[in-house]
């Protein structure tokens, strides 16, 4: 077995510094939005302090996700930063009703994330969305309905559709479940 170093093991001060320069945030917005010093927003960041339940659902409010997402599982050590079992993905909050994502990555310390999503039949994406990033998805299972600007595509399993930056929104017409693994870059939940 290849032994590495695990010494960029996940943190929650990384994820957090990772979520706030996703969303181009500066230490210094994101602590008047807090209502906390530069201090210790960096201290937190930098996994010198943490912040209780409290400042969690500030943070979370903040920056537009599930307290949830913050929080991490029990992993062996020769796992950290390597492996996501299945009954340990942290969940990603969801304004779509129908729409289930869990993060595969280990953390968001990388230049992307992995994420699971499952499209419950008949749910849909009514807003377009545009965000800064590069993303494919990939379906594993039933079909999923993508509109890219002008274009309408349905896709099935084995299918993959890139989208970089451009306005998007999806539904879910059919009458099974789908499911969709997306990788983005820069990460973003």
């Amino acid at each position: 077995m290849l032994q590495e170093n695990h010494s960029e093991a996940r943190t929650l001060g990384a994820d957090l510094r990772a979520l706030r320069k996703a969303r181009g945030m500066t230490l210094v917005e994101l602590a008047d939005q807090l209502g906390r010093s530069i201090g210790w927003l960096s201290q937190v960041e930098r996994d010198k302090s943490t912040p209780d339940p409290n400042d969690l659902n500030d943070i979370a409010k903040a920056l537009d996700i599930s307290v949830a997402s913050l929080l991490y599982y029990e992993t062996p050590p020769d796992e950290e930063g390597l492996i996501v079992r299945r009954d340990a993905r942290r969940p990603i909050r969801s304004p779509v009703p129908g729409l289930a994502e869990e993060l595969l990555s280990p953390d968001l310390t990388d230049d992307f994330e992995v994420v699971h999503s499952t499209f419950a039949p008949g749910s849909k994406q009514t807003n377009w969305v545009q965000r800064g990033t590069q993303e494919i998805a990939y379906i594993v299972s039933g079909s999923l309905r993508v509109w890219v600007q002008d274009y309408v595509f349905d896709l099935e399993p084995g299918d993959s559709i890139r989208l970089r930056g451009q306005p998007f929104r999806w539904a879910n017409p059919n009458h099974e479940t789908c499911v969709a693994i997306w990788v983005i870059a820069p990460p973003v939940y």
